[in-house]
Protein backbone atom coordinates (compact mmCIF):
# COMPACT_ATOMS: atom_id res chain seq x y z
CA UNK A 1 0.00 0.00 0.00
CA UNK A 2 1.18 3.69 -0.64
CA UNK A 3 2.03 5.57 2.61
CA UNK A 4 0.05 8.47 1.35
CA UNK A 5 -3.21 6.10 1.35
CA UNK A 6 -2.51 4.76 4.74
CA UNK A 7 -2.23 7.80 5.98
CA UNK A 8 -5.20 9.08 4.33
CA UNK A 9 -7.38 5.96 6.05
CA UNK A 10 -6.08 6.07 9.57
CA UNK A 11 -7.32 10.05 9.08
CA UNK A 12 -3.64 11.18 10.14
CA UNK A 13 -1.67 14.33 9.00
CA UNK A 14 1.36 13.63 7.05
CA UNK A 15 4.92 15.49 7.73
CA UNK A 16 7.65 14.48 5.49
CA UNK A 17 8.17 13.33 1.67
CA UNK A 18 6.09 10.30 1.22
CA UNK A 19 5.88 10.26 -2.43
CA UNK A 20 6.13 6.72 -3.72
CA UNK A 21 6.85 5.68 -0.84
CA UNK A 22 5.47 2.17 0.31
CA UNK A 23 4.40 0.41 3.50
CA UNK A 24 3.26 -3.38 3.69
CA UNK A 25 3.66 -4.38 7.55
CA UNK A 26 3.39 -2.83 11.30
CA UNK A 27 6.52 -4.03 13.34
CA UNK A 28 8.46 -2.97 16.87
CA UNK A 29 11.35 -0.46 16.74
CA UNK A 30 13.55 -2.91 16.75
CA UNK A 31 12.38 -4.93 14.26
CA UNK A 32 11.47 -2.33 11.27
CA UNK A 33 12.41 -2.48 8.12
CA UNK A 34 12.12 -0.12 4.96
CA UNK A 35 8.09 -1.11 4.26
CA UNK A 36 7.27 -1.26 8.01
CA UNK A 37 5.32 1.82 9.71
CA UNK A 38 5.58 2.13 14.02
CA UNK A 39 3.90 3.87 16.63
CA UNK A 40 5.77 6.00 19.51
CA UNK A 41 4.18 7.31 22.49
CA UNK A 42 7.15 8.79 24.19
CA UNK A 43 10.15 11.03 23.37
CA UNK A 44 12.55 7.86 24.12
CA UNK A 45 11.10 5.41 22.06
CA UNK A 46 10.60 8.65 19.48
CA UNK A 47 14.20 8.97 19.47
CA UNK A 48 14.82 4.98 18.75
CA UNK A 49 12.11 5.17 15.69
CA UNK A 50 13.67 8.00 13.64
CA UNK A 51 16.99 6.50 13.70
CA UNK A 52 15.41 2.67 12.77
CA UNK A 53 14.93 1.98 9.26
CA UNK A 54 11.07 2.02 9.32
CA UNK A 55 9.20 3.80 6.54
CA UNK A 56 7.49 5.97 8.82
CA UNK A 57 6.57 6.53 12.31
CA UNK A 58 2.98 7.15 14.31
CA UNK A 59 3.14 9.85 16.59
CA UNK A 60 1.03 11.81 19.00
CA UNK A 61 0.60 15.90 18.36
CA UNK A 62 2.40 17.05 21.49
CA UNK A 63 5.15 14.82 20.36
CA UNK A 64 5.18 16.08 16.83
CA UNK A 65 6.10 19.43 17.99
CA UNK A 66 9.57 19.55 17.78
CA UNK A 67 10.58 16.81 16.36
CA UNK A 68 14.28 16.74 14.51
CA UNK A 69 14.81 17.05 10.93
CA UNK A 70 14.28 13.32 9.62
CA UNK A 71 14.16 10.89 6.64
CA UNK A 72 11.66 9.02 8.67
CA UNK A 73 7.73 10.19 7.41
CA UNK A 74 5.72 10.87 10.45
CA UNK A 75 1.87 10.36 10.80
CA UNK A 76 0.81 12.43 13.16
CA UNK A 77 -2.46 11.09 15.37
CA UNK A 78 -5.20 11.82 17.86
CA UNK A 79 -4.22 8.12 19.58
CA UNK A 80 -0.98 6.99 17.90
CA UNK A 81 -1.71 3.24 19.43
CA UNK A 82 -5.16 3.15 18.36
CA UNK A 83 -3.87 4.26 14.85
CA UNK A 84 -1.46 1.90 15.00
CA UNK A 85 -3.79 -0.82 15.63
CA UNK A 86 -5.77 0.52 12.79
CA UNK A 87 -2.82 -0.43 10.40
CA UNK A 88 -1.97 -3.53 11.57
CA UNK A 89 -5.35 -4.39 9.90
CA UNK A 90 -5.43 -2.77 6.85
CA UNK A 91 -2.15 -4.26 6.07
CA UNK A 92 -2.55 -7.48 6.95
CA UNK A 93 -2.68 -9.82 3.94
CA UNK A 94 -5.80 -11.17 2.34
CA UNK A 95 -6.18 -14.95 2.99
CA UNK A 96 -7.82 -16.45 -0.33
CA UNK A 97 -10.56 -18.42 0.18
CA UNK A 98 -10.20 -22.05 -0.25
CA UNK A 99 -13.07 -23.68 -0.35
CA UNK A 100 -14.46 -26.75 0.86
CA UNK A 101 -12.18 -29.74 1.68
CA UNK A 102 -12.72 -33.01 0.76
CA UNK A 103 -12.91 -34.61 4.16
CA UNK A 104 -15.38 -31.68 5.75
CA UNK A 105 -18.67 -33.20 5.88
CA UNK A 106 -21.28 -30.75 5.04
CA UNK A 107 -25.07 -31.38 5.40
CA UNK A 108 -26.82 -31.04 2.35
CA UNK A 109 -29.24 -28.60 3.38
CA UNK A 110 -26.75 -26.08 4.97
CA UNK A 111 -26.38 -23.03 3.08
CA UNK A 112 -23.04 -21.82 2.06
CA UNK A 113 -22.11 -18.36 1.28
CA UNK A 114 -19.35 -17.60 -1.03
CA UNK A 115 -15.60 -17.20 -0.87
CA UNK A 116 -15.88 -19.43 2.19
CA UNK A 117 -13.22 -21.98 3.87
CA UNK A 118 -14.12 -25.34 5.30
CA UNK A 119 -11.08 -26.96 6.51
CA UNK A 120 -10.16 -30.85 6.99
CA UNK A 121 -12.87 -32.50 8.86
CA UNK A 122 -15.15 -30.19 10.03
CA UNK A 123 -18.35 -30.67 9.94
CA UNK A 124 -21.08 -28.28 9.69
CA UNK A 125 -24.71 -29.22 10.38
CA UNK A 126 -28.52 -29.71 8.67
CA UNK A 127 -29.27 -26.39 8.07
CA UNK A 128 -26.40 -24.11 9.35
CA UNK A 129 -25.95 -21.21 7.37
CA UNK A 130 -22.44 -19.19 6.83
CA UNK A 131 -22.07 -15.58 5.84
CA UNK A 132 -19.56 -14.78 2.78
CA UNK A 133 -16.17 -14.48 3.47
CA UNK A 134 -16.61 -16.45 6.97
CA UNK A 135 -13.50 -18.97 7.15
CA UNK A 136 -14.26 -22.74 9.88
CA UNK A 137 -11.42 -23.88 10.92
CA UNK A 138 -10.36 -27.80 11.01
CA UNK A 139 -12.10 -30.11 13.00
CA UNK A 140 -14.52 -27.26 13.79
CA UNK A 141 -18.39 -28.39 14.29
CA UNK A 142 -21.42 -26.53 14.19
CA UNK A 143 -23.94 -27.68 14.75
CA UNK A 144 -27.81 -27.70 13.09
CA UNK A 145 -29.55 -24.67 12.64
CA UNK A 146 -26.11 -22.34 13.66
CA UNK A 147 -26.32 -19.09 11.86
CA UNK A 148 -22.77 -17.69 11.14
CA UNK A 149 -22.44 -14.14 9.45
CA UNK A 150 -20.36 -12.69 7.03
CA UNK A 151 -15.95 -12.67 7.19
CA UNK A 152 -16.46 -14.57 11.01
CA UNK A 153 -13.34 -16.96 11.87
CA UNK A 154 -13.97 -19.95 13.68
CA UNK A 155 -10.62 -21.36 14.43
CA UNK A 156 -9.86 -25.31 14.74
CA UNK A 157 -12.00 -27.31 17.11
CA UNK A 158 -14.71 -24.48 18.10
CA UNK A 159 -17.97 -26.12 18.79
CA UNK A 160 -20.80 -24.45 17.91
CA UNK A 161 -24.09 -26.41 19.47
CA UNK A 162 -27.71 -26.02 17.92
CA UNK A 163 -29.06 -22.21 19.17
CA UNK A 164 -26.45 -20.34 18.39
CA UNK A 165 -26.09 -17.55 16.26
CA UNK A 166 -22.83 -15.37 15.19
CA UNK A 167 -23.05 -11.94 13.51
CA UNK A 168 -20.66 -10.38 11.22
CA UNK A 169 -16.99 -10.36 12.36
CA UNK A 170 -16.96 -12.76 14.65
CA UNK A 171 -14.00 -14.56 15.99
CA UNK A 172 -14.21 -17.48 18.04
CA UNK A 173 -10.51 -19.25 18.77
CA UNK A 174 -9.77 -22.66 19.11
CA UNK A 175 -11.30 -24.93 20.93
CA UNK A 176 -14.16 -22.89 22.24
CA UNK A 177 -17.46 -24.39 23.32
CA UNK A 178 -20.60 -21.97 22.45
CA UNK A 179 -23.96 -23.17 23.27
CA UNK A 180 -24.07 -25.89 25.69
CA UNK A 181 -26.42 -26.49 28.69
CA UNK A 182 -26.43 -24.34 31.19
CA UNK A 183 -25.83 -25.55 34.94
CA UNK A 184 -29.35 -25.66 36.03
CA UNK A 185 -30.82 -28.25 38.08
CA UNK A 186 -33.77 -28.75 40.39
CA UNK A 187 -32.95 -30.85 43.43
CA UNK A 188 -35.81 -33.16 44.31
CA UNK A 189 -36.39 -32.19 48.04
CA UNK A 190 -37.33 -36.08 48.87
CA UNK A 191 -34.83 -37.95 47.65
CA UNK A 192 -31.93 -35.23 47.39
CA UNK A 193 -31.35 -36.38 43.37
CA UNK A 194 -31.11 -33.59 40.73
CA UNK A 195 -33.04 -33.12 37.65
CA UNK A 196 -32.37 -30.68 35.11
CA UNK A 197 -33.88 -27.50 34.08
CA UNK A 198 -35.09 -26.87 30.47
CA UNK A 199 -32.07 -25.77 28.65
CA UNK A 200 -33.74 -24.97 25.22
CA UNK A 201 -32.93 -21.16 24.97
CA UNK A 202 -30.20 -19.86 22.29
CA UNK A 203 -26.99 -17.83 22.02
CA UNK A 204 -26.65 -14.67 20.10
CA UNK A 205 -23.16 -13.20 19.32
CA UNK A 206 -23.31 -9.89 17.81
CA UNK A 207 -20.78 -8.23 15.41
CA UNK A 208 -17.14 -7.99 16.09
CA UNK A 209 -17.01 -10.15 18.49
CA UNK A 210 -13.97 -11.76 20.08
CA UNK A 211 -13.94 -15.09 22.00
CA UNK A 212 -10.59 -16.37 23.07
CA UNK A 213 -8.97 -19.85 23.23
CA UNK A 214 -11.26 -22.96 24.70
CA UNK A 215 -13.85 -20.26 26.22
CA UNK A 216 -17.03 -21.40 27.12
CA UNK A 217 -20.73 -19.41 26.66
CA UNK A 218 -23.71 -21.64 27.61
CA UNK A 219 -26.87 -21.33 25.84
CA UNK A 220 -29.80 -19.36 27.41
CA UNK A 221 -32.27 -22.02 30.10
CA UNK A 222 -35.69 -20.82 28.83
CA UNK A 223 -34.80 -17.23 26.58
CA UNK A 224 -31.12 -16.18 25.55
CA UNK A 225 -27.96 -15.80 26.62
CA UNK A 226 -26.36 -12.08 24.07
CA UNK A 227 -22.97 -11.11 23.82
CA UNK A 228 -23.17 -7.37 22.57
CA UNK A 229 -21.35 -5.41 19.81
CA UNK A 230 -17.80 -5.18 19.98
CA UNK A 231 -17.20 -7.68 23.48
CA UNK A 232 -13.49 -8.93 23.94
CA UNK A 233 -13.40 -12.26 25.88
CA UNK A 234 -10.04 -13.38 26.74
CA UNK A 235 -8.97 -17.70 26.85
CA UNK A 236 -10.36 -19.71 29.16
CA UNK A 237 -13.28 -17.38 30.74
CA UNK A 238 -16.49 -19.14 31.41
CA UNK A 239 -20.10 -17.50 30.84
CA UNK A 240 -23.19 -18.69 32.21
CA UNK A 241 -26.76 -19.37 30.98
CA UNK A 242 -29.28 -16.25 30.53
CA UNK A 243 -25.74 -13.86 31.04
CA UNK A 244 -25.92 -10.45 29.36
CA UNK A 245 -22.82 -8.49 28.46
CA UNK A 246 -23.69 -5.21 26.78
CA UNK A 247 -21.38 -3.95 23.86
CA UNK A 248 -17.60 -3.12 24.36
CA UNK A 249 -17.01 -5.10 27.28
CA UNK A 250 -13.47 -6.47 27.85
CA UNK A 251 -13.51 -9.90 30.18
CA UNK A 252 -9.92 -11.22 30.90
CA UNK A 253 -9.06 -14.75 31.13
CA UNK A 254 -10.01 -16.88 33.98
CA UNK A 255 -12.87 -15.34 34.77
CA UNK A 256 -16.31 -17.17 35.50
CA UNK A 257 -19.93 -15.36 35.36
CA UNK A 258 -22.65 -17.24 36.78
CA UNK A 259 -26.22 -17.11 35.14
CA UNK A 260 -28.81 -14.33 34.75
CA UNK A 261 -26.01 -11.83 35.88
CA UNK A 262 -25.49 -8.94 33.20
CA UNK A 263 -22.27 -6.76 33.01
CA UNK A 264 -23.29 -3.18 31.33
CA UNK A 265 -21.44 -1.69 28.62
CA UNK A 266 -18.09 -0.66 28.29
CA UNK A 267 -17.28 -2.43 32.02
CA UNK A 268 -13.94 -3.84 32.21
CA UNK A 269 -13.85 -7.35 34.08
CA UNK A 270 -10.01 -8.18 34.91
CA UNK A 271 -8.60 -11.88 35.29
CA UNK A 272 -9.98 -14.26 37.69
CA UNK A 273 -13.13 -12.64 38.45
CA UNK A 274 -15.35 -14.34 40.20
CA UNK A 275 -19.44 -12.98 39.44
CA UNK A 276 -22.30 -14.63 40.93
CA UNK A 277 -25.89 -15.19 40.01
CA UNK A 278 -28.38 -12.39 39.08
CA UNK A 279 -25.67 -10.04 39.61
CA UNK A 280 -25.16 -6.69 38.10
CA UNK A 281 -21.91 -5.29 36.76
CA UNK A 282 -22.55 -1.77 36.20
CA UNK A 283 -21.38 1.13 32.90
CA UNK A 284 -17.43 1.33 32.74
CA UNK A 285 -17.01 0.11 36.23
CA UNK A 286 -13.78 -1.28 36.25
CA UNK A 287 -13.25 -5.14 38.11
CA UNK A 288 -9.48 -5.47 39.43
CA UNK A 289 -8.38 -8.87 38.56
CA UNK A 290 -9.51 -11.46 41.56
CA UNK A 291 -12.24 -9.83 42.96
CA UNK A 292 -15.74 -11.12 43.87
CA UNK A 293 -19.39 -10.02 42.97
CA UNK A 294 -21.59 -12.00 45.19
CA UNK A 295 -25.17 -13.05 44.01
CA UNK A 296 -27.74 -10.47 43.42
CA UNK A 297 -25.09 -8.23 43.97
CA UNK A 298 -25.16 -4.48 41.91
CA UNK A 299 -21.65 -2.80 41.68
CA UNK A 300 -21.98 0.52 39.90
CA UNK A 301 -20.53 3.84 39.15
CA UNK A 302 -18.80 4.58 35.68
CA UNK A 303 -15.09 4.73 36.00
CA UNK A 304 -14.80 3.65 39.63
CA UNK A 305 -12.84 0.98 40.13
CA UNK A 306 -13.58 -1.86 42.38
CA UNK A 307 -11.24 -4.65 43.81
CA UNK A 308 -11.57 -8.00 46.60
CA UNK A 309 -13.78 -10.53 47.66
CA UNK A 310 -16.29 -8.92 47.88
CA UNK A 311 -15.96 -6.47 45.04
CA UNK A 312 -15.77 -2.77 47.00
CA UNK A 313 -14.24 0.27 45.65
CA UNK A 314 -10.46 0.21 45.43
CA UNK A 315 -10.16 3.40 47.99
CA UNK A 316 -12.37 1.26 50.45
CA UNK A 317 -10.52 -1.53 49.96
CA UNK A 318 -6.94 0.08 50.32
CA UNK A 319 -7.97 0.95 53.83
CA UNK A 320 -9.19 -1.68 55.13
CA UNK A 321 -6.25 -3.98 54.12
CA UNK A 322 -4.47 -0.72 56.02
CA UNK A 323 -6.07 -1.03 58.92
CA UNK A 324 -5.54 -4.65 58.90
CA UNK A 325 -2.04 -4.35 58.96
CA UNK A 326 -1.93 -1.75 61.67
CA UNK A 327 -4.31 -4.42 64.14
CA UNK A 328 -1.35 -7.35 62.37
CA UNK A 329 1.42 -5.01 63.67
CA UNK A 330 0.24 -4.48 67.43
CA UNK A 331 -0.09 -8.80 67.93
Amino acid sequence: MRLVQLAELLDTQLKGDAKEKMVSRVSSVRDADAESVVFAEDPIVLAHALKSAAVAVIVSYKLSVDLPETSTVVLIAKQPKLAFARAAKLLRPQVEAAGVHETAIVDGSALLGRRLTVEAYAVVGKGAKLGDGSFIGAGAVIGEGVIIGQNCRIYPRVVLYPGVELGDNVIVHAGAVLGGDGFGYVRDEETGEYLQFPQQGRLVIEDGVEIGANTTIDRGALEETRIARGVKIDNLVHIGHNVTVERDVVIAAQTGISGSSTIRAQAIVGGQVGIGDHAEVGEKVILGSGSGVLTHKKVKGAGVVFWGRPARPLKQYLKELATLAKLARKD
